[in-house]
């Protein structure tokens, strides 16, 4: 009888390790497909960051002088107000340092053209509030409504950026 009990085992026994067996496989396999997600997923996210940081360090390369452009700009207003001030008689003391200032605000001019920085072509055009901002108000017959009729201050753009609005005056 014993025999019998043990041919039975035997037979039982490889049929039992055979689920076990599919069972584990299964497992195995199922977390096979999902490590391979999580692989393909770390990949595409490494992908979009490298991605978004080449954007990122291109742009702020693109942009690096802002900085200081910002920073000149006073200073080539201030020597726009001087030249203005000439009067074209070059015998007076003034008007010799007012032809130094012209020599100089024509380099410090031609040094911003170099690096892409454009004057803000304002005065008898529409008002844009992407360029310019509005700082008077006036009425005049003469022009439409929404025209500018006096630039205040000089708006500039470096590159394809608005770095400083021009501020204007708009016929109401």
């Amino acid at each position: 009888m014993k025999n019998k009990k043990d041919d039975k085992k035997k037979k039982e026994m490889p049929i039992e390790e055979e689920q076990i067996n599919n069972n584990e496989v299964e497992l195995l396999g199922n977390r096979i497909k999902e490590l391979e997600d999580n692989l393909l997923r770390s990949q595409a996210e490494l992908i979009n960051y490298k991605k978004r940081r080449d954007e990122e360090v291109s742009r702020l390369l693109k942009y690096a002088n802002e900085d200081v452009i910002k920073e000149i700009l006073p200073i080539l207003d201030n020597f726009e107000r001087a030249i203005n001030m000439d009067d074209d008689n070059l015998d007076d003391e003034v008007s010799k340092f007012l032809s130094g200032f012209k020599m100089i605000y024509a380099n410090l001019k031609n040094t911003l053209d170099k690096l892409e920085v454009k004057e803000i072509e304002a005065l008898n055009s529409k008002f844009d509030p992407t360029y310019h901002q509005a700082v008077l108000q006036e009425h005049n017959d003469e022009y439409e409504e929404g025209i500018i009729l006096d630039v205040m201050q000089k708006g500039y753009m470096y590159k394809d950026k608005v770095i400083r609005p021009a501020m204007v005056k708009v016929n109401s």
